[in-house]
């Protein structure tokens, strides 16, 4: 019993950081919504996450599948899991750099364009992209992890909660301090880069690209502290 204890926490854990990609995307992209609309692509993006995971855990025997090589290029074996990595990061590498450029420029014109605000229909549709990117990635982490379906169904769902829960704090943060909504573009930038190099078999350590977040993030909240005392 011990054992099951352990490796539900151990998935539900693991989830969770995994999912915390997910929230900064949809809080940035929730941003550009009015405020009313906000919390309805929160909840719509993350619900869909949750249903897609237990639809892929449903279908295991495919998911399982994607890993297998269904070709070779320059010595590098692609299986059907690595493509969907290679256009998810690159997707996500597209959306992070222009959201960056799109601010740097506004903030250096003199006279501010109005920001165009984008249909809930349209960012709904890039959530779900990106969604089904990292359900993926998701449960094929959870089947290394784990044998039994039903502790893999449980994490799925108390992580969706967690997340849920977590969501509207991290979006009301990342809206009020404009400087950590680049540094959280920054980070799916990283997030977007690891997927690639996953795609293409090189392998970076998620805890590398966690710990220097952490501490770029330690560091914008010193900043910050430092210049309200002034």
């Amino acid at each position: 019993m011990s054992e099951v204890i352990i490796a539900l926490v151990s998935l539900i854990a693991l989830e969770v950081i995994l999912g915390i990609d997910n929230i900064i995307f949809i809080s940035i992209l929730a941003d550009k919504l009015p405020e009313n609309q906000r919390n309805k692509l929160r909840f719509w993006g993350i619900g869909l996450a949750m249903i897609m995971r237990l639809v892929l855990l449903a279908l295991l025997s495919w998911i399982l599948k994607l890993d297998q090589t269904l070709f070779t290029l320059f010595d590098i074996g692609f299986s059907g899991k690595s493509l969907i990595l290679i256009i998810g990061g690159l997707f996500l590498l597209y959306k992070s750099t222009k959201e960056i450029y799109h601010k740097s420029e506004i903030a250096a014109e003199e006279t501010p364009r109005m920001p165009v605000k984008a249909s809930f229909g349209q960012l709904l549709g890039e959530v779900i992209l990106l969604d089904l990117v990292f359900s993926i990635d998701s449960i094929i982490t959870a089947v290394g992890m784990v044998n039994e379906l039903w502790i893999m169904y449980t994490a799925v769902v108390v992580t969706v909660l967690i997340m849920l829960v977590a969501s509207k704090p991290i979006s009301n943060f990342i809206h009020k301090h404009p400087s950590f909504k680049i540094l959280a573009l920054c980070f799916l930038m990283m997030i977007g880069v690891s997927l690639i190099a996953e795609g293409l078999q090189f392998k970076i350590p998620k805890g590398y690209i966690y710990f220097s977040m952490a501490f770029a993030f330690l560091v914008d909240v010193i900043q910050m502290k430092t210049v309200k005392q002034k």
